[in-house]
């Protein structure tokens, strides 16, 4: 469950445009990234796009066609993949599990009926990333030449972590947690900008790049970075339920009433008779210090310069493993190399 900060970031927001973004290294949540590849990226019934032996590869198309696009505005993705959880998270990962076979249920059912439009959205609901989604995607990005870390972690607390000290300008995710873990910067919409269909609806909206600064979210909240994890304890995170009836606004108010977490936790058991389901202190320090690698900056030099795009390996992968159109796989892999020399005639002291 990703924390629900939009109502407070929303004065903060900043709409932008790829070209604001020209020049850039960007640590790219992969895992969100992947999972709205594999949401939206699905035919009318809600069926994900497969090759001929089964395998899913909605996501591989997002990945190979969406990361061409950012290199074409000259923006240097790098890819952050998760590690093992944080212990909290099992809670977590064991409600989305559930949700999902129920969702997967329900998208059976609809589809029975031939109401596909139902069918989908249950479909979009029931979708998961296995090992081997992550195997394949890595694979890919190694063939392209993208540059990808494993964290030992979380990874958006590995790309906050990247951001804050210098070696990427931003975090990109759809999720609102990269504050929690302490990222300067957020980018949002990298990889799903464009037309979008609402759900249920016959609409279609414009999603633009949105950029967050963490200091004029802090500064407009009257906030610190320990109190905004606060927040977001009582509003309910990846690792804690939070309180129920609490929303931001409410979250807000409590935090800059209370002095600390010991405080607030006696005032939502005098207030709301409730408590928190875990303890919040670790809930804290699982944002404010979370496991994390160090990268010095030579070694994410090497990293970077490393990454080399084969367009042979990508055909083999993409067309004859996978069965994609390698006439059109063939064209963007060539867009590929042309983006990536240009790139490296610009120097790696230009990313951030």
């Amino acid at each position: 469950m990703a924390v629900a900060l939009g109502p407070l970031v929303a004065e903060v927001k900043e709409t932008i445009s790829f070209d604001d973004l020209a020049g850039k290294t960007i640590a790219i949540d992969a895992y969100n990234t992947i999972y709205q590849f594999l949401t939206i990226i699905r035919q009318p019934d809600g069926t994900p796009l497969m090759d001929s032996h089964g395998a899913v590869t909605s996501h591989l198309s997002g990945l190979f066609y969406r990361t061409i696009n950012l290199l074409e505005h000259k923006i240097t993705p790098v890819f952050i993949f998760d590690g093992i959880p944080p212990a909290l998270k099992q809670r977590t990962i064991e409600a989305r599990m559930n949700r999902r076979k129920e969702a997967l249920e329900e998208w059976n059912k609809a589809l029975e009926k031939g109401m596909l439009e139902e069918a989908r959205t249950h479909a979009v609901a029931s979708t998961r990333i296995n090992k081997e989604i992550v195997a394949s995607a890595k694979e890919l990005l190694d063939h392209m030449g993208i540059a990808y870390i494993q964290a030992p972690s979380e990874g958006e607390a590995q790309a906050a972590r990247m951001t804050r000290e210098g070696l990427t300008y931003a975090s990109g995710s759809q999720d609102y947690d990269l504050f929690l873990f302490g990222s300067n910067v957020v980018v949002r919409n990298l990889t799903i900008s464009g037309k979008r269909k609402l759900p249920r609806k016959n609409v279609f909206v414009d999603v633009n790049p949105e950029r967050i600064d963490l200091k004029k979210l802090l500064s407009n909240l009257g906030l610190s970075q320990r109190q905004l994890v606060w927040v977001g304890i009582l509003m309910g995170t990846d690792f804690n339920e939070g309180i129920d009836g609490v929303g931001p606004k409410t979250a807000l108010k409590i935090v800059k009433e209370q002095k600390s977490l010991k405080e607030i936790a006696a005032y939502i058991k005098s207030k709301y008779n409730k408590e928190f389901e875990v303890d919040p202190i670790e809930v804290e320090e699982t944002f404010t210090k979370p496991e994390t690698s160090e990268i010095p900056k030579m070694e994410m030099e090497k990293i970077m310069k490393g990454a080399k795009a084969n367009k042979e390996m990508i055909i083999k992968f993409m067309c004859e493993k996978h069965d994609f159109s390698e006439d059109r796989v063939s064209k963007f892999a060539d867009a590929l190399l042309g983006f990536k020399s240009s790139a490296g005639q610009r120097g790696i002291g230009g990313w951030v």
